[in-house]
């Protein structure tokens, strides 16, 4: 991998890291806002999954037109939208403001995800993405390690609006590297005498199967994982009673755990097969997701390896699938496909947080009901998501093996 590549990379994962810590960071502040703006816990869910919709929609509205422009400029555009919505939520005063700024953020915020994943998939080949990926989703880890335990602390410290404030100082200094370092990305973009409709991205999409299935594919991959995620928090001070200044430890061994997974796996499934190590990866967690739902009162270093376990095995399944998908679609459809993925992909993490709030209610002593049964729905989710990618990529996915 040369300097330059090797730059850019640390750039998008740098985006990464900060557009990935707004997100996380509203999950865990559930402990904060429902007592701090008196709301229910549907009123919470209510909050997390309006950015993905709203990013959702903007994703999906972007397939129309991101293959006919230059990827850098989409992606600048959508970078400094998604921070002053996220501004915007660390100056909100009250819960309707808060919701608004999110839907913001969130539109925003939709453009990020498939102009990194474009830019990925335009520089390295298929059978060197996995490394590629790896580096840049282990910008998750960093967030989980460093960001969200440290965005926690603030909160702590000084207010729930800190960790937002946080991002966007970090985002706008990160601007003026990004715009002079990321290469304009124009080689995907047809001459003007091939120029096509804005509705080719549609056509191709609805004549091609293998598109749609690998579109499901990350809907429920992130349906699947996001289901849990909202109430962990909660659910462990509410229910568990562990501290809130201990909970931000799970964020930090579970980040350790994801960046050396990122890497390594990424690296491995290169050499052995992607599909290989997504399978390994999606079996190995999903009884970890029934042990996290179903989880009883343990020492805290116990509840510790746990969620470092399931980081790794998230973050496996994760860099792999995210690959294998990128490899469905030609380069010259690979922005309009990838906002598609990006739009599916936020669609499922919301419906996934709307599911969330209607099954766990709050009892009158505080504690949170059925969580158990978001563990059993998820583990379905996932198996279809198994049987889905041995489906999709058995085929395409092949091994390269060192000389």
């Amino acid at each position: 991998m040369r300097k330059q590549e090797k730059i850019i990379l640390f750039l998008l994962a740098a985006i990464n890291f900060t557009h990935i810590l707004d997100f996380m960071i509203m999950m865990p502040l559930g402990n904060y806002l429902i007592p701090h703006f008196r709301i229910s816990a549907q009123q919470f869910t209510f909050l997390v999954s309006s950015y993905s919709l709203s990013a959702a929609f903007s994703g999906f509205m972007a397939a129309f037109f991101v293959d006919r422009m230059d990827r850098k400029k989409v992606l600048l555009f959508g970078y400094s939208g998604f921070l002053l919505g996220t501004i915007a939520c660390g100056l909100a005063p009250t819960y309707s403001l808060l919701l608004v700024s999110r839907i913001v953020a969130g539109l925003f915020g939709g453009l990020i995800a498939a102009q990194i994943l474009s830019i990925i998939s335009d520089i390295f080949p298929y059978e060197n993405r996995g490394k590629a990926m790896g580096s840049v989703m282990s910008a998750f880890a960093i967030a989980s390690t460093l960001g969200v335990p440290f965005a926690l602390y603030l909160a702590n410290l000084i207010h729930w609006h800190a960790p937002f404030l946080l991002v966007g100082i970090l985002g706008i200094a990160l601007l003026p590297l990004l715009y002079r370092i990321i290469p304009n990305m124009t080689r995907h973009i047809h001459a003007p005498e091939q120029k096509q409709s804005p509705f080719t991205a549609l056509v191709q999409l609805k004549n091609d199967r293998n598109m749609q299935l690998a579109l499901l594919f990350n809907g429920l991959i992130n349906m699947g994982h996001f289901l849990i995620i909202p109430f962990i928090n909660p659910f462990l001070e509410f229910n568990n009673g562990y501290s809130r200044q201990l909970t931000p430890l799970i964020y930090l061994s579970g980040g350790i755990a994801a960046f050396i997974a990122a890497h390594v796996l990424g690296r491995f499934s290169d050499i052995h097969g992607k599909l290989k190590v997504f399978t390994i990866c999606i079996l190995l967690s999903m009884p970890v997701v029934i042990l996290i739902t179903h989880l009883p009162v343990i020492p805290f270093w116990i509840v510790l390896v746990l969620f470092a376990f399931w980081f790794a095995v998230s973050t496996g399944r994760g860099v792999t699938g995210q690959a294998m998908v990128s490899n469905v679609v030609p380069p010259q459809y690979r922005g309009s496909f990838m906002s598609f993925n990006s739009s599916v992909q936020q669609l499922g993490s919301s419906m996934a947080s709307l599911l969330a709030g209607y099954v766990v209610v709050r009892s009158t002593s505080g504690k949170l009901m059925h969580y158990n049964q978001l563990g059993t729905i998820s583990v379905g989710i996932l198996i279809a998501c198994l049987l889905l990618a041995r489906h999709l990529f058995q085929k395409m996915d092949q091994p390269v093996r060192p000389d």
